[in-house]
């Protein structure tokens, strides 16, 4: 499909999603017939990304050349109540997006239900769970059956990485709905670290060694991943880090917490893979001139092959960033016709990141 045709396409899939006319919408993809094959298991020395859409919530799963496995995100939205903005839940409605993506994940994972890693970008139901109450194990949880708990009692999580953990006032106190979010994922973290034996550390930005290869690493020497941003602060190639609200900090203010979201970019071989959560917000400086921190974060990426939209494309992703970013393929993860993406996306890195296959 060429630039034009791609265009036409979108823009009719944009007046089908306007019209509510999702049979239609998703026929345009049923030509293709790779469209509900099963996918090639994951091979020694392949990086794969499995873009996971379930209509309720953002998720995605990453497994490194040799084994090691992230689940990043794990959100679940009451659709229900979105009307006409609802996009289709996938690939029904008979279970939680955190069973369908745990189901998902012990398919395609190497080693089945034990997933190495685990992370939050931030504190919000579309990417953590948490508020959307449907059911409970009866006196034996203390947290909501939802998203990552929701996951968890399929899966089996090795480590977690959280932007505040274990101090959740860090960098300033949380407000208003986030509150109930953390808190939850607080019982959750505390639940599976004394019962599962999961251990969870605080995201630390401009690390490049904390997220590494756990199962053979020295076979993948060019294999790295780069923590690029988290807690309001961003990190350059060189290690310095950026504070982007020191007075706010400073002064215990409210940050949006989309600003605090974590982010990496990942790299094998000369190829890069860029997701930062929702990372996006306008900053009002002290003397009052505003900036959008994404064009901070523009100051200090490198070129990513493939990326994903920060904040499902909404209000987000300026032209600094999209320059400085310079990739050829953009993911856009969503649950409502703000934005659209259908289906399980994948992407795989062969080894030495020559050459990949969206």
């Amino acid at each position: 499909m060429n630039r034009r045709q791609f265009i036409s396409a979108a823009t009719a899939a944009g007046l089908t999603a306007a019209l509510g006319d999702w049979e239609r919408l998703f026929a345009m993809g049923r030509t293709d017939p790779s469209v509900g094959q099963a996918l090639a298991a994951w091979e020694k020395g392949q990086f794969q990304v499995h873009f996971i859409y379930t209509g309720a919530a953002e998720s995605m799963f990453l497994i490194f050349p040799d084994g090691t496995s992230m689940l990043l995100d794990c959100g679940q939205q009451d659709t229900a109540s979105l009307g006409v903005r609802a996009v289709p839940c996938l690939p029904d409605r008979s279970r939680l997006a955190g069973e369908w993506i745990a189901r998902y994940v012990k398919r395609v994972n190497p080693r089945g239900r034990e997933v190495d890693y685990m992370m939050l970008s931030h504190y919000h139901t579309d990417h953590a769970g948490c508020e959307t109450i449907y059911s409970y194990e009866e006196d034996t949880l203390p947290y909501r059956l939802s998203g990552f708990g929701e996951a968890a009692r399929y899966l089996h999580f090795g480590k977690a990485f959280d932007r505040c953990w274990p101090d959740y006032t860090y960098p300033v106190p949380l407000q208003d709905d986030n509150k109930r979010v953390m808190s939850q994922m607080r019982k959750f973290y505390e639940y599976q670290a004394s019962r599962g034996g999961m251990s969870v550390e605080r995201f630390q930005v401009g690390a490049t060694d904390q997220v590494r290869l756990l199962h053979r690493p020295a076979a993948y020497p060019d294999f790295h991943i780069r923590n690029l941003c988290g807690n309001g602060s961003i990190a350059a190639p060189d290690g310095t880090l950026i504070d982007l609200y020191p007075d706010y900090k400073r002064k215990g203010s409210h940050i949006p917490e989309n600003a605090l979201s974590l982010g990496m970019i990942i790299q094998y071989g000369p190829f890069r893979y860029f997701t930062a959560g929702d990372f996006s917000a306008r900053r009002k400086r002290e003397n009052g001139t505003v900036f959008e921190i994404e064009t901070e974060l523009a100051r200090v990426v490198e070129p990513c092959q493939v990326s994903k939209l920060n904040h499902h494309g909404h209000k987000s992703m300026p032209p600094e960033l999209v320059a400085a970013l310079r990739s050829r393929v953009w993911i856009n993860s969503t649950w409502n016709q703000n934005s659209f993406e259908g289906g399980h996306v994948v992407l795989t890195v062969e080894k030495g990141g020559g050459t990949y296959s969206p």
